[in-house]
Parts: C-alpha cells; structure tokens; sequence
C-alpha cells in the first residue's frame, strides 16, 4: 500500500472492470448460485434443524454490508451466533469469538453459513467471487485511517475470495489493511483465470474444515 499513489491507482489496467468481462463473470455468478443453491439445499435443511434446537432465534441472520460502489444491501447467513450478539454495538467478529454457538462453530468451519448468500448473488447484489462486504460502520472507520479502502467496492462483494484464501481471518485494522493489498491485486488482476483459482482453493479450506 505504501508503495502506490492515487494517480497509478487509476492508471493501472483492471482487466476485469470492461462489460464483457462483467457480463461473462455476471453469467457466471447465475449459473453458479442456482447450482449451488440446489446442491446445498439438503445441507442447509439439516443447518437449520440444528440450529432452532441449539439456541433460541430464527435460522437466517439479516445485516446491512456495503456493496459495489458503496452501496447498502442486506446481506443473508444462516445465524451462527446467539442472539443479541452485539447489543452492545458493532463489534469485529474473530476467530474464536465466544459468542458463536456450538453448531454455528461447525457452520463457519465448513463455510455452510455462506451459503444463503447465493440469494444475494442472483439479486445481483454480491458475486461468487470479490472482496467481502463489510458493515458501512466498519467501512467508515477504515476508511479515515486506511488510503484507498472504499476502491475494493469497484467490483462486487464477494461469497468468497483473493484476500479470504490468502489472509487468515483478520479482526483489526491492520488485518484490514493486509487485506486490502490482496484485494486491489484482484480488483487488478481479476479474470476468469483467476476466479477458478480462487473457487477451487475456497473447496479445498471447506474439505479442510469438514474434517
């Protein structure tokens, strides 16, 4: 990051920011979440038993994330935390945050908790793929101390990507500002190419996490 100015920033070439590209990974995105969202629905039943007899509350958690271009969406996950998680206020999730429950351990382990977000993805609202979405508290504060923060909302937010299979799970601002640097190597670099790697690196952390 300190190796960058605002003027190479935008002179770089961002091979996948042209319509083409767009249009292809968008066609990608639909075809991907109707395939997953069938293949998983067996599992995501199952979630969801577990989760109503483990703990009080609905199944799905509803929270507001900033998308491309900065805009707000409600983003969908099945609920993997106790209720009234943050009455306290906003809060970083971390990695062995003592407010998941046991079933919703297995959840983020296994990624299943993701997996509604592929309703986000066919409304448009997310990509398969991209840098992941941030609740606008957070990005506002990251974004007084970090330069370039609100760049990695160029492209949609993604289920998965560069910065989540190369950055373990960060809770910080400087976790932030690391990942940020492996975000704008995606937002540069971004190509079908590259999204295969990502996707088949994402199935190998879930195998991991499923043993």
């Amino acid at each position: 990051m300190e190796q960058i100015s605002g003027v190479r920033f935008f002179q770089i070439n961002c091979s996948g920011n042209s319509a083409i590209s767009h249009s292809a990974k968008r066609t990608v995105d639909m075809v991907g979440a109707t395939v997953g969202m069938l293949l998983t629905a067996p599992l995501v039943a199952a979630a969801a038993i577990l989760i109503r007899l483990g703990s009080p509350g609905p199944v799905l958690y509803s929270q507001t994330r900033v998308g491309r271009f900065g805009q707000s969406f409600k983003i969908w996950k099945l609920r993997s935390m106790r209720m009234g998680a943050e009455r306290d206020g906003v809060q970083w999730a971390s990695k062995n945050d003592g407010r998941v429950t046991r079933i919703g351990r297995i959840l983020r382990l296994t990624r299943l908790d993701e997996v509604p977000q592929f309703y986000n993805v066919l409304r448009g609202e997310m990509s398969i793929i991209g840098p992941r979405p941030e609740r606008p508290e957070i990005v506002e504060d990251l974004a007084k101390e970090i330069p370039f923060y609100k760049h990695r909302h160029i492209l949609r937010p993604g289920i998965t990507g560069w910065a989540q299979i190369n950055y373990p799970y960060g809770a910080s601002k400087d976790d932030a500002l690391n990942k940020l640097e492996y975000d704008l190597y995606y937002i540069k670099h971004a190509s079908i190419l590259l999204d295969l790697q990502v996707l088949l690196r994402t199935i190998g952390v879930v195998m991991k996490g499923a043993r």
